[in-house]
């Protein structure tokens, strides 16, 4: 906790906002969601604090409490309990994620004690994998979370604070925010959580514990929420949009193609391609793949020719397996990514960098990733890359095993924008060529089907307000909390 943050506000019957994780601060603090909900009612944040900047900006007066999210270590039953949820979920809802992620953990049990280990949890997990099953589970951890609680802190700060809501800014990220969650559901204190992205719902896990109010991106995860945990009802889900957008639609955030370009280290007179990076376990080997793309265009000289520039993934755990290329093509451009790595935090100035790379760019390359659905927000080509580097099959020594690329094309989340042809899969690296020259050379080919996709997808909520929106329904289940309470 910081004392020097601290006001004098006894009685508070406001709103405690987690933030367990530096996207969060992206969307409801950098957005100004919160500090619209602190013009009506008390904040308090109880948030992961990256740094001393991070810490300064949210201080003198701008929210009523800051106090750092502190991590905990909870009991190593409650641990197991968890776990066993999970798996049983995953084994009950068995979407082609969750049995990627299945397969995923068979492959790391790769001892003895490892895969005994794994065989008994699996075991324990089967009669548990069905909706009573699941719901049983969840209700003994919820009562296990009360019984072996080592500590009252979060109940008395949540007793000082008394509080009307308490919100969960990213509920999948929730490891060091349970504890709070689980003492504002002893208390009677109404809970809610926005759903952090679109894939989380079908490839994250079970949400733990339940909540009582939930903000989603659209309409699709409104209704995929109430199909996969049928206890919640369709007036507990809130329609918001997600404010992690709202920045590419926001005219201060814009740069001049030569001010983006200068600070790029980019020829404004040259096609940009960009290229997104994805996690070192799920694409490896992936500098290959950037230098095969990079083959290509050095060879389009009719077309300027066109440049590359990798956006590199921020969460990256292994950013170095890009050095090599860097250092062996310096044509490629590759500009630093301004995040602080400690709670993953994305730096403001960052939101100003992605929305520009997206703007300036001709046209983009990834692996499955969610800067497909940005891409197309700007009307660019997107490819995505459905072929194996050489390397893919277990990879520098991984644990993921075996990996096919493919497989990322049939996840729940993904297929659709596949199967809408808004985005192009480049299934062999001829393939890759080709589209590269198609989207160089006929950028509006396929305008319609992005547009009609992010119509259908997103609604009217790509206006630079969700943050608002979000603001708005905090505000609103403020007051209907009160009325309950």
């Amino acid at each position: 906790m910081h004392p020097d943050l601290r006001l004098s506000n006894q009685n508070c019957t406001g709103i405690v906002a987690i933030l367990p994780r530096g996207e969060a601060i992206r969307n409801f603090v950098y957005s100004g969601a919160l500090d619209e909900v602190a013009r009506e009612l008390s904040v308090t944040l109880l948030t992961v604090i990256p740094d001393e900047e991070y810490l300064e900006s949210i201080g003198n007066g701008r929210f009523d409490l800051v106090i750092e999210l502190a991590s905990r270590h909870d009991h190593r039953l409650l641990n197991l309990l968890r776990e066993q949820l999970d798996i049983s979920h995953g084994r009950y809802l068995w979407s082609v994620a969750a049995r990627e992620r299945w397969r995923r953990r068979d492959y790391e049990a790769n001892t003895p004690v490892r895969k005994l280990k794994r065989a008994t949890k699996k075991l324990l997990a089967y009669p548990f994998a069905n909706r009573a099953g699941v719901e049983l589970l969840s209700k003994v951890e919820q009562t296990a979370s009360r019984a072996f609680r080592s500590t009252d802190e979060e109940l008395n700060l949540l007793r000082e604070l008394n509080p009307s809501l308490v919100f969960n800014g990213s509920h999948v990220h929730s490891r060091n925010s349970i504890r709070v969650i689980h003492a504002a559901r002893q208390l009677g204190v109404p809970t809610a959580a926005f759903i952090f992205s679109w894939d989380n719902l079908t490839s994250q896990g079970r949400i733990i514990p339940p909540y009582d109010y939930y903000l989603v991106w659209n309409e699709a995860i409104r209704d995929q929420l109430l199909k996969i945990y049928p206890a919640v009802q369709a007036d507990q889900v809130f329609v918001t949009g997600t404010p992690q957008f709202d920045f590419h639609f926001r005219p201060e955030f814009f740069w001049a193609r030569e001010e983006f370009c200068a600070k790029a280290g980019a020829d404004p007179s040259r096609p940009i391609v960009l290229y997104t990076t994805g996690m070192d376990n799920h694409m490896p080997d992936e500098a290959s793949v950037i230098e095969g793309v990079y083959e290509s265009l050095r060879r389009m000289t009719r077309l300027g020719p066109p440049q590359l520039m990798v956006r590199l993934y921020p969460k990256d755990r292994r950013p170095e397996r890009f050095d090599d290329l860097r250092r062996r093509r310096p044509e490629i451009l590759f500009p630093h990514i301004p995040w602080n790595k400690k709670w993953l935090t994305p730096r403001l100035e960052d939101s100003y960098l992605l929305t520009n790379m997206l703007r300036h760019s001709a046209l983009g390359v990834n692996i499955a990733s969610t800067v497909s659905l940005e891409l197309a927000m700007f009307d660019k080509p997107v490819i995505n890359i459905g072929y194996n580097p050489p390397k893919a099959p277990g990879a520098e020594g991984l644990d993921s095993g075996p990996i096919d690329f493919a497989t990322y094309y049939d996840f729940d989340h993904y297929r659709p924008l596949v199967q809408s042809g808004a985005v192009g899969v480049a299934w062999t690296e001829d393939e890759m060529r080709r589209l590269l020259i198609e989207g160089l050379t006929e950028p509006h080919k396929d305008s319609h089907k992005r547009r009609e996709f992010v119509r259908t997808m997103f609604g009217d909520s790509l206006d630079g307000k969700s943050g608002a929106r979000v603001a708005q329904t905090l505000l609103r289940l403020c007051g209907r909390a009160n009325i309950l309470r």
